[in-house]
């Protein structure tokens, strides 16, 4: 009795390291065939209304819909408090420590710039989606990185242009001061000028780190421009617009261009400010049936929060990726992010956000944009119910020429 235990102790204990070693191989099997999504924006400050939680929720979706093609999906997320040094180390620590495969979204255009750095260095993939910088396709472009929703090109043009044929000849802007407010100034200054217009000057606001822009509206209106230009967004963006109201700038004569503002920044100011004014956007929850089935789709994760094209670009972006990752398989797509950035710009797009389009040489994702009026109250039907659509800018011909980027991997 007491040979046969010890025989079977010893068996035993011989078995102990084979089958500690299954956990350990079933881990680094799952690991290579999981792809690992991490959304990097604003929480907590200027932006988080028009990223953040809701741009969180529509990734998730995304990933919701790709649960059984064959590999695994994860989502984390950080706040960068729209800080360039947290989110590099925010995007190195992701990277060199939990395995992540791709960053979406960026925030500030100062901490994409930035990210998109560190991505081509670690050959991963970036998939910006609403940081607004034109030069992450021209000066700045890498084959890494895939610009989704909008650029300052696309909004000057746009919202610009529209704004200039309407009379608006003469602007003095007030600027965030920092990479996006300077490229979204230049890039409609350069607008103005080619219709005949003038720039009259331009009042750099800190960014973060004012609410009251009083003195900046004052000082603009000093300049008898007819059009004030707002080079801001979020939160700036609404406070200037109220405040602007406040000083009855409208009643003498000078008009606002909101150069970038979004759904839930007319859902804060509200029907009765922002009636009139004209924005671009190039997704809208209520254009077509897609865009309200996605809307139906993800509203139960969202709350009451209003939908923008940065939300909608998360999830889109995403539903791409996740596209050719089921095309190339897990492991081949999180071996090269060069590589897989190439397979997205190879395969068209197409999802419920902005139908059908593709990505281009230089890594321009290429749909329509539309130019919207705000509601008045009375024509509002009902919750988030505030535009009616102006104009429509073809994919190919709302975003900047390739050949005028200056994108260095790309061939003339």
């Amino acid at each position: 009795m007491t040979t046969t235990t010890r025989r079977a102790a010893l068996k035993a204990a011989a078995a102990l390291p084979a089958l500690g070693g299954l956990p350990w191989r079933s881990a680094k099997a799952q690991a290579a065939n999981t792809v690992k999504l991490a959304l990097l924006c604003d929480f907590s400050g200027t932006y988080r209304d028009v990223t953040g939680p809701t741009e969180l929720a529509c990734i998730r979706q995304a990933a919701a819909e790709f649960a059984n093609r064959g590999f695994n999906v994860e989502v984390v997320y950080a706040d960068n408090q729209n800080k360039p040094d947290v989110g590099s180390n925010i995007t190195r620590t992701w990277i060199d420590r939990d395995g992540v495969d791709v960053v979406i979204d960026g925030g500030a255009s100062s901490v994409a710039l930035a990210v998109n750095d560190i991505v081509r260095e670690k050959n991963k993939v970036f998939l910006n989606t609403s940081s607004a910088t034109s030069d992450l396709t021209g000066s700045k472009c890498s084959p890494n990185t895939v610009h989704w929703t909008y650029d300052t090109w696309m909004l000057a043009r746009s919202t610009g242009g529209a704004t200039v044929k309407a009379g608006g000849d003469s602007w003095y802007f007030i600027t965030a001061d920092y990479a996006f407010g300077h490229a979204l100034e230049r890039d409609t200054g350069t607008f103005v000028k080619a219709q005949g217009g003038k720039v009259l000057g331009a009042a750099r606001t800190p960014f973060p780190g004012t609410t009251d822009f009083s003195s900046f509206l004052l000082q603009a209106a000093a300049a008898r421009p007819k059009v004030i230009g707002l080079a801001n967004a979020g939160s700036d963006t609404v406070n200037c617009i109220k405040q602007a109201a406040e000083f009855g700038l409208n009643r003498r004569g000078i008009r606002l261009a909101s150069l970038l503002m979004f759904l839930p920044d007319v859902h804060a100011i509200g029907l009765e400010t922002a009636q009139g004014l004209v924005c671009t956007e190039t997704f809208y929850w209520d254009l077509n049936d897609r865009t309200r089935a996605f809307s139906a789709r993800v509203r139960p994760e969202i709350g009451n929060n209003a939908l923008c094209m940065n939300h909608a670009g998360g999830y889109a972006a995403a539903v791409h990726y996740l596209k050719v990752v089921a095309d190339m398989g897990a492991t081949a797509a999180k071996a090269s992010g060069a590589e897989t950035v190439a397979r997205m710009k190879a395969m068209p797009c197409d999802d419920d956000c902005f139908g059908p389009g593709r990505i281009r040489e230089d890594g321009r994702k290429l749909h329509p944009a539309y130019l919207f009026e705000v509601k008045k109250p009375e024509e509002s039907r009902g919750p988030f119910d505030y535009y009616k659509l102006l104009q429509t800018t073809a994919a190919e011909e709302a975003f900047r020429p390739l050949a005028e980027g200056g994108c260095q991997f790309v061939r003339s």
